[in-house]
């Protein structure tokens, strides 16, 4: 069940940041199946493809999406920049150098990159 999970998000990750790249019937399988939570029957005929046409769709974009990020890194460049940031605001935190009424323009700075990401 978890690595069931893991790998939903993985893919819903990837698709963030690639699934523009896939063509309009892998995107729609993508969502269908990962995002709507539908199964491979009934996105076969909401398509009109049978339940193995859309199971491979389904792992050719999977691993569409994979290669691209192998190509590019961005999920991964996206969690290391994360990752850094979260760091930096915990170094802040403890040193009191983000407390509300101390420094407030280096506060909402480092929320809206937050938010960015």
């Amino acid at each position: 069940m978890i690595i069931l999970l893991k790998k939903t998000i993985k893919i819903t990750m990837l698709f963030d940041f690639y699934g523009s790249l896939l063509t309009d019937k892998q995107q729609e399988i993508i969502k269908s199946y990962f995002f709507n939570d539908l199964s491979l029957s009934e996105i076969g005929a909401n398509i009109g493809i049978s339940r193995q046409g859309v199971y491979d769709h389904l792992h050719r974009s999977e691993a569409s999406l994979k290669d691209y990020e192998a190509k590019l890194g961005l999920l991964k460049k996206y969690n290391r920049i994360r990752a850094k940031i979260n760091d930096l605001e915990k170094i802040m935190t403890d040193k009191g150098i983000l407390i509300e009424d101390k420094n407030e323009d280096l506060r909402k700075k480092m929320e809206s990159i937050k938010s960015i990401l």
